[in-house]
C-alpha cells in the first residue's frame, strides 16, 4: 500500500514538469506559431503550475513558490516578450517575482484571515451561532435558515468559506446530528444529510453575495485590473450582486428542504440543546463586545469606502491595529495564523504569475486567435457562451483560487477579441457567481470539502446535487442578474 501511495506521489509531482517541458518542445518543433521562444518558456511554467495546483501533490503555495523561482530564473516573466526578455537584469526579474506580494488585495485576503480568528477566539461566532439557532431551531427547515444567517453574518469578515463552515457552522451542525442519532454510518437521512447540504448550499450562495465572501473573489478582480480590465469595489460587488443574492439567500434552505429533505420535520430538543450551550458560554464577553464593535467599524467603512476616500485593505489594516488595541487578538495569534500566512505566500505568487501571461505577450497572441472564431457572435449569445463556459470549467479545478488564475485572463482576452462586446460588463457577470458555482462538485470551493468530507453524503448524490443546485442557481442569475447588472453598471464605481 505504501509503495502505491508513493508512486501516485511521483506521478503527481512529475506530471506537471513533464507536461510543461512537452508543452514548450512542441512550440518550438512547430516555429512558435508566431510567439516567442521566452514567451512559450513563461506559458510552459504557467501551464506546470496550474496543473500542479489541480494534482496537488505538494502544498499549493509552494507550487505557487516554485514556479515563480523558475520563472525568475530564466527571466522570462517582468516585461516585454521576446528577445528583450534575454536583457532583463536579475534584479528586476526578482522584483518582479515579489511584486505581487505588494498587491493590496493579497494583502486584504490575509488580513481578513485574521479577523476570523478573532470571531472565532472571542467566543462571538459560536454565540451568534447558538443565539440564531435557539430561536429557529423548532423545525428543521428553520434550522436551515439558521445555518444561512450565520453564514451570511459571518462572510463579509470572514473570506475562507472553509474557516467560516469548520470554525462556528460544522460544529454546530454536527452536534446536532449526533443529538438525534444522526450519523454517516447510522440514519444520515434523519437530520444529518440535510443539514451538511445546508451547510455546502448556504455558503456557496453568501460566498458570492460579499466580495470578501470568498478568497478567490478579491484575487479574480486584481487580475481582472492586471490586464487592464476596470473593476468594481467591495460595495459595487454587493450591489451588484444584491436582487440575485437576496433570492438565493431566501430559497436555499426551502430549495434544500424540498429537494433533499430530512426525516425529521421539527424538534424542540435543539433549542433546548442550544439554550444550554449558551448558557455554558455565560455573559457576553469584553473581546465580544469589542469584537462586535470592530467588525461595525470595519463594515461601514467598507461599505462607506468610497464616501470616506479609504481603500478596502486600508480599512482592513484599520481592523486589525484596532483587534490589536482592544488586546481581542495578541502578536502570537497573529504570527501562528497558518492559513492566513499560507493564504499571503500563495495569492502573492500566483498574482504575480498571472500578470506574466500577458507582459510576455501570450495573452495578446491567444486573442488574436480566439477573435477569428468569435467575430460573427452576437454580443449577448457570446456574453452568455462564456459565462456558461467559464462556469463549467469548475469541473476541472480542485481549488476556487486555482481556477481563478487559471481561467480569468484567458476568459478576459477572449472577451475583448468579441466586437462590440462590454469587456467590463462581461466579465462582472462571469466573476459574480463564481461563490455559487462552487457548488457543482465537492472539491471545487474552500468549504465542500470540509462537508463532503464528513461522509453523510456520498460522491455521485452529492454530484448529483450539486448538478441540480447549480443549474438553478444560474438560471436565476441569467434570468435576474444580467439584466439587473446591464442596468445598475453605469452607476457604479469602477477602478
Amino acid at each position: 500500500m505504501d509503495k502505491k501511495l508513493d508512486y501516485t506521489f511521483y506521478f503527481k509531482l512529475l506530471t506537471p514538469i513533464v507536461l510543461g517541458f512537452l508543452l514548450y518542445g512542441i512550440s518550438q518543433l512547430n516555429g512558435g506559431w508566431g510567439l516567442s521562444s521566452n514567451a512559450w518558456l513563461y506559458a510552459s511554467i504557467f501551464f506546470a503550475l496550474i496543473v500542479g495546483l489541480i494534482l496537488e501533490p505538494i502544498p499549493s503555495a509552494l507550487i505557487g513558490i516554485i514556479a515563480i523561482t523558475v520563472a525568475a530564473l530564466f527571466k522570462v516573466g517582468p516585461v516585454g516578450s521576446g528577445a528583450e526578455n534575454a536583457a532583463i537584469k536579475p534584479a528586476v526579474a526578482v522584483n518582479w517575482a515579489i511584486s505581487g506580494f505588494s498587491n493590496s488585495v493579497v494583502w486584504l485576503i490575509f488580513i481578513a484571515f485574521t479577523i476570523g480568528i478573532g470571531v472565532n477566539k472571542t467566543g462571538l461566532g459560536k454565540r451568534l451561532a447558538l443565539a440564531i439557532v435557539a430561536k429557529l431551531g423548532n423545525s428543521t427547515l428553520g434550522l436551515g435558515y439558521a445555518i444561512a444567517i450565520v453564514d451570511g453574518i459571518l462572510a463579509p469578515f470572514i473570506p475562507s468559506n472553509a474557516a467560516r463552515s469548520g470554525g462556528t457552522v460544522y460544529p454546530i451542525v454536527s452536534a446536532i446530528s449526533t443529538m438525534f442519532d444522526s450519523t454517516p454510518d447510522k440514519n444520515p437521512h434523519k437530520i444529518g444529510s440535510y443539514l451538511i447540504w445546508i451547510g455546502v448550499a448556504t455558503c456557496c450562495v453568501s460566498s458570492s453575495i460579499f466580495l470578501t465572501g470568498q478568497a478567490p473573489n478579491p484575487l479574480a478582480l486584481s487580475l481582472l485590473q492586471k490586464q487592464g480590465v476596470q473593476v468594481v469595489d467591495w460595495t459595487g460587488w454587493l450591489i451588484a450582486f444584491a436582487p440575485v443574492g437576496v433570492i438565493l439567500f431566501l430559497i436555499t434552505p426551502l430549495l434544500c428542504y424540498i429537494i433533499y429533505p430530512p426525516e425529521i420535520k421539527g424538534s424542540s430538543e435543539v433549542v433546548a440543546w442550544a439554550n444550554q450551550e449558551r448558557a455554558k458560554l455565560g455573559k457576553i464577553s469584553r473581546g465580544e463586545i469589542f469584537m462586535v464593535l470592530i467588525c461595525l467599524i470595519g463594515l461601514i467603512l467598507w461599505v462607506g469606502g468610497s464616501i470616506f476616500a479609504i481603500n478596502a485593505t486600508t480599512t482592513a489594516f484599520v481592523v486589525i491595529v484596532l483587534m490589536f488595541a482592544t488586546k481581542v487578538i495578541d502578536w502570537q495569534d497573529f504570527l501562528s495564523n497558518k492559513p492566513a500566512w499560507n493564504t499571503l505566500m500563495w495569492f502573492g505568487t500566483l498574482v504575480a504569475m498571472a500578470a506574466g501571461l500577458k507582459n510576455v505577450g501570450y495573452l495578446d497572441w491567444a486573442g488574436n486567435i480566439l477573435k477569428q472564431y468569435l467575430v460573427n457572435l452576437d454580443t449577448f449569445w457570446a456574453m452568455i457562451i462564456l459565462l456558461l463556459s467559464f462556469s463549467i470549467f469548475r469541473y476541472c479545478f480542485a481549488s476556487g483560487t486555482a481556477f481563478v488564475t487559471a481561467m480569468i485572463a484567458i476568459f478576459a482576452t477572449i472577451a475583448h477579441a468579441v466586437p462590440n462586446l462590454n469587456v467590463v460588463e462581461t466579465m462582472l457577470i462571469l466573476c459574480l457567481p463564481m461563490g455559487f458555482m462552487g457548488i457543482i462538485t465537492p472539491y471545487g470551493t474552500g468549504c465542500s470539502p470540509l462537508w463532503y468530507g464528513s461522509h453523510y453524503i456520498k460522491g455521485p448524490t452529492f454530484f448529483k446535487l450539486g448538478a441540480i443546485f447549480a443549474i438553478i442557481f444560474m438560471a436565476i442569475y441569467i434570468v435576474v442578474g444580467i439584466p439587473w447588472i446591464k442596468y445598475i453598471l453605469p452607476s457604479l464605481t469602477l477602478h
